[in-house]
């Protein structure tokens, strides 16, 4: 996983009011080893919105791109002094901050989620779908593959991209063409930061979401017809212990 942290963008600005001319000088680390070891500091100069020339910890000196920006980096780099205070930069804000970025967010870790359901029926020469979703999970990177009886399936599927929650966490569903067999056994497989192995979510065939559901609606409507006729024996019972027979 390639890691961009915009640790700080210090914007040492001079607006003029009447020509409206800007002037930035935006810090960007770049790092992708957990080490640090290919960490990567630019300190760009960019006036109206044209990068002049910056500084490239890798290449250890200054890079121009225009008439000006080359003057200055060809002037700077002949500064030891400069040169050396923007490689003790690399260390002391690009590292420095980079391993409190790893250690308080890059490594923490929430398992997903996950769920497998049966989103649309085989009917005729039509393919069943099902639906692998992962949720609140992070961080975003993940993958979801499918196995159907043990073997990783090709083709017919499509996912969507990792999406955020707007919480710090993410969703990713993934659908699977199929055509159901009999005894077959189709799982989800989910690999994350935050497991120690690939997890995998066996699909139940035996009984659908909306047959399920169907069930339950039933099941909850006859708990409730069981409680009323009790409810209204109860009170039928003790509106006739009250009763006083008048003989005629």
């Amino acid at each position: 996983m390639f890691r961009l942290l915009i640790l700080s963008i210090v914007q040492f600005a001079v607006l003029n009011t009447a020509n409206g001319h800007v002037m930035s000088t935006p810090f960007r680390c770049y790092w992708n080893k957990d080490d640090l070891s290919d960490a990567e500091l630019i300190l760009s100069y960019i006036y109206n919105k044209i990068n002049y020339f910056e500084f490239n910890s890798t290449l250890g000196k200054y890079v121009g791109y225009t008439k000006l920006g080359i003057s200055n980096a060809d002037r700077l780099n002949k500064d030891t002094a400069v040169l050396q205070r923007r490689k003790a930069d690399l260390e002391n804000f690009c590292k420095y901050n980079a391993e409190i970025y790893s250690s308080d967010v890059l490594s923490k870790t929430v398992e997903p989620k996950v769920k497998v359901k049966l989103v649309k029926k085989s009917e005729g020469s039509h393919p069943a779908v099902l639906m692998c979703s992962a949720y609140s999970f992070y961080p975003p990177l993940i993958k979801v593959t499918w196995l159907r009886n043990g073997k990783e399936v090709e083709g017919g599927q499509t996912s969507t991209e990792e999406m955020a929650d707007g919480d710090w966490y993410y969703q990713i569903h993934s659908h699977l063409e199929y055509t159901p067999e009999s005894g077959e056994e189709i799982s989800c497989v989910v690999e994350h930061a935050s497991f120690k192995k690939p997890m995998s979510y066996k699909w139940d065939p035996s009984m659908s979401e909306p047959d399920k559901s169907k069930i339950a609606i039933g099941a909850s409507g006859l708990v409730l017809g069981v409680v009323l006729s009790a409810a209204g024996f109860i009170y039928y019972r003790k509106k006739s212990s009250g009763r006083i027979l008048v003989p005629t």
